[in-house]
């Protein structure tokens, strides 16, 4: 059992960086968000890292102790940098409010917009995002210097958000540069 722990561990936390990159990524390109929130990854590092400890119990050769250093130190390096970010995002995210939910016509598609206010670090606005399962999602719409949206569904997959028309089905959004 001890040999497995060991290999469990470096295989998670191998994981879990992956996951951390792909999230990374995902908010830069604004693709779909697939991974969960920071603190659930920070939670898994630190069971990742409980896993890598009980691992050094595993004494079989000499590539079984690296295989455990290695998980503890990457382990550990991951819960210092999901410790940063979920700070940085805890101190300058600002405030997101809740303001209305849609659906279109068929069900299909959930539209959740949010008003934001970054207070003196920058400007309020709304975001609207679709909804994927779990908690999959995707920011399709964001306007600056906007507190209210105005939405209208044209069929179903196609709104019209403030004057913007977004066809949902292509792929489109609308945020300005």
């Amino acid at each position: 059992m001890i040999k497995k722990m060991n290999r469990i561990a470096l295989l998670l936390v191998l994981i879990l960086y992956f996951i951390s990159f792909y999230s990374l990524y995902a908010n830069m390109n604004n693709q779909w968000l697939i991974a969960p929130p920071a603190y659930v990854l920070l939670v898994f590092s630190i069971l990742v890292l409980a896993l890598a400890i009980l691992g050094f119990q595993d004494r079989s050769n000499n590539f079984a102790k690296l295989r455990s250093w290695i998980s503890v130190i990457f382990s550990s390096v991951l819960i210092f940098l999901l410790l940063v970010v979920a700070s940085f995002t805890a101190m300058f995210s600002g405030s997101k409010v809740l303001l209305t939910t849609t659906h279109s016509p068929d069900q299909h598609y959930t539209l959740k917009f949010y008003k934001t206010d970054a207070g003196a670090m920058g400007t309020f606005g709304v975001v609207g995002e679709l909804v994927g399962p779990l908690w999959f999602r995707k920011v399709v719409y964001s306007e600056r210097k906007a507190d209210q949206v105005h939405l209208q569904w044209s069929n179903n997959h196609t709104v019209v958000i403030n004057e913007h028309q977004l066809n949902l089905s292509l792929g489109e959004i609308w945020i300005p540069q």
